[in-house]
């Protein structure tokens, strides 16, 4: 199942929806004459405004009930109250065209055809006007569309294993190397850097592996609201973390200031295991660390990766049995 947001039709514009509705109008005047093509025009145009402002909101996910890393994301990119607002109004223009519909079957009624010609022509104006009044919230609607469409595509129902640490520690590689065999390595936009999503696969489960340069690599003081926002997106949906430090230094940052990083993961992290892994251990083993490897020499890189998923202890839900 692909995330919440990558469905999302096209929003259409406030013009495009007058057009539609208005030329559907038309061609259902034209298979009827007098009194009932007026009718007819009215309640096609009124019907076709209120259905697809309708179906623009209901195309939305529910963001009560959408997964907490999706919800966060999504408030992070653009305002969960804010989009709620511009569905919100989406949502009245909709209940409006039907209340003007109404409205006007009923003035309708009793009137000769002139009268109902300049009737119709009077709703149709009042229609097109309470479009035209959402087309900012359309418009934003739209954006915000674009942009969550782009976001990464992870399944919180799979077990989710985040790599963090500073930057030149080797997590990319870490990444690279026990995800070769199963599958690339997709890049997608997160906020204001990209986060890299590997795949391996044990046991007829899927492990989704989470490499975030420019979030999780740096002090939190470092982060600006949105970065802290995606951090907190990810703490719902990781099911461990392995953080990767450098004793040998060669990533330019100190032991003590690396270490700093990974109690402040930790702490944040709280519901998962958090892993301490020193990397490059070839070159250095100046740190207490639960597991030790290097990358580069193909040494207990396959060791950690299983400590990895004993950390998760993932059990797939069974189906009930007697």
């Amino acid at each position: 199942m692909s995330h919440p947001f990558e469905t999302l039709p096209t929003t259409p514009t406030s013009e495009e929806l007058i057009d539609q509705a208005f030329s559907r109008a038309a061609r259902a005047g034209r298979a009827k004459s007098g009194h009932d093509a007026q009718q007819s025009m009215l309640q096609t145009a009124a019907n076709v405004l209120s259905d697809n402002l309708e179906n623009v909101v209901t195309q939305w996910p529910d963001f009560d009930t959408l997964d907490p890393f999706y919800r966060e994301l999504a408030d992070a990119e653009h305002g969960v109250d804010e989009l709620r607002q511009h569905l919100s109004e989406v949502t009245w223009a909709s209940r409006k065209t039907s209340d003007i519909r109404d409205e006007y079957q009923s003035r309708l009624r009793g009137v000769d055809v002139d009268g109902a010609r300049k009737l119709r022509k009077q709703a149709f104006a009042r229609l097109a006007d309470i479009t035209r009044q959402v087309d900012e919230n359309l418009a934003a609607l739209a954006d915000a569309r674009q942009e969550l469409r782009k976001l990464p595509d992870i399944k919180p129902d799979e077990p989710v294993i985040v790599i963090a640490g500073y930057p030149n520690v080797g997590k990319s590689s870490f990444v690279n190397s026990v995800t070769r065999a199963d599958n690339e390595i997709a890049a997608y936009p997160f906020t204001t850097t990209q986060i890299h999503v590997g795949h391996i696969e044990r046991d007829h489960i899927r492990y989704q592996l989470v490499d975030t340069p420019g979030l999780l690599d740096r002090p939190p003081a470092e982060r600006n609201a949105i970065e802290a926002q995606a951090v907190s997106a990810l703490e719902h949906l990781a099911d461990a973390v392995l953080v990767m430090v450098d004793a040998s230094g060669e990533c330019g940052f100190p032991i003590d200031v690396q270490l700093e990083l990974r109690d402040d993961i930790a702490s944040r992290f709280g519901d998962a295991p958090v892993l301490t892994v020193c990397n490059k251990a070839d070159r250095s083993r100046d740190v207490a660390a639960d597991h030790y490897m290097s990358v580069t020499e193909d040494d207990n890189v396959e060791g950690v990766l299983d400590a990895a998923i004993d950390a998760v202890g993932y059990e797939p839900e069974l189906p009930f049995e007697e």
